[in-house]
């Protein structure tokens, strides 16, 4: 019966160590997708820069009204 017990325990630990590492994947993903696109923005905003252009601001389009 102890060791019903004890490898109850291990499991229960087993479980909450997994939820913490996948907790702590996604946050990691999910700052790796935050600045990979903060990198493209700034490589767009000095691409536009370095054109001498007046306006780098995005210009957005509605789409045609049929």
């Amino acid at each position: 019966m102890d060791e019903r017990l004890k490898e109850k325990e291990r499991d229960a630990e087993r479980c909450s160590g997994n939820l913490v590492l996948l907790v702590f994947f996604v946050a990691i993903v999910g700052i790796g997708l935050w600045l990979i696109n903060a990198l493209f923005e700034t490589r767009r905003i000095d691409d536009c820069i370095a054109q001498r252009a007046s306006n780098c601001n995005v210009i957005e389009v509605a789409p045609p009204q049929r």
